[in-house]
């Protein structure tokens, strides 16, 4: 087995910070934890084309705040808004609280890697060859000013009788590198011959770290020309 450890967080309270922002103790942290889960689950349930990737949400006295970001907003508010008020309606019965919905568009859906996650996985569920829709993924994710991209797909491939696991890479992608900024998403593709994994990760740069950009931490710090 390889050591291998998630780039959202391994970069967690370095350049990023977390998804889910409140603060609890005992059982009312594991209550609100699951109702974390069912929040997302029902959202992207309810609106499973509208292009949904990062789902945030904030707690406070009375009210939850949930930030949606999506690349088609136009279809998650629905037709005068009607879908949004459905969803609101389902969360608030789950949460038990006023649901505060804050809608955000996603500029560059190819920089995003969800998205290009979901968008290779639903090519192979319709058949489209692995290589094809991995190389389409990455040349779109390049054009839009990603300076590296790393695609891989597992599972029975094309139909073999055997597993196997293929890789793509274009640019650069420092995994390791913790003020790298590095979006990672994992998707699955159901197929005839059973389920194939997709991890797709994007490098967009390199962002200077929250330690790094208070200017207290440059205190004492000299600098030899």
């Amino acid at each position: 087995m390889g050591r291998k450890v998630n780039p959202i967080g391994f970069r967690l309270k370095v350049n990023r910070t977390w998804d889910g922002r409140w603060y609890a103790e005992g059982d009312d942290y594991v209550h609100q934890l699951q109702q974390d889960f069912k929040i997302r689950d029902h959202i992207r349930a309810d609106s499973p084309r509208a292009g949904i990737s990062r789902i945030e949400i904030e707690r406070f006295p009375g009210k939850v705040k949930v930030i949606v970001h999506t690349a088609k907003p136009g279809v998650f508010i629905g037709r005068k808004g009607e879908n949004v008020k459905k969803v609101r309606r389902s969360l608030e019965e789950v949460a038990g609280k006023k649901i505060d919905l804050d809608i955000k568009e996603i500029k560059s859906p190819d920089l995003d890697s969800l998205l290009v996650a979901e968008n290779i996985a639903g090519q192979l569920e319709r058949r489209i060859s692995f290589s094809r829709a991995m190389k389409r993924a990455i040349r779109q994710t390049m054009r839009q000013g990603a300076e590296g991209i790393r695609v891989q797909v597992a599972g029975r491939l094309a139909g073999a009788e055997m597993a196997r696991t293929i890789h793509m890479r274009e640019g650069r992608v420092p995994r390791q590198t913790l003020r790298a900024d590095i979006d990672y998403a994992t998707s699955e593709a159901l197929t005839t011959y059973g389920r194939i994994g997709v991890k797709v990760w994007i490098y967009k740069g390199e962002i200077l770290s929250l330690a790094e950009e208070s200017p207290e931490s440059s205190e004492g710090v000299y600098v030899s020309e």
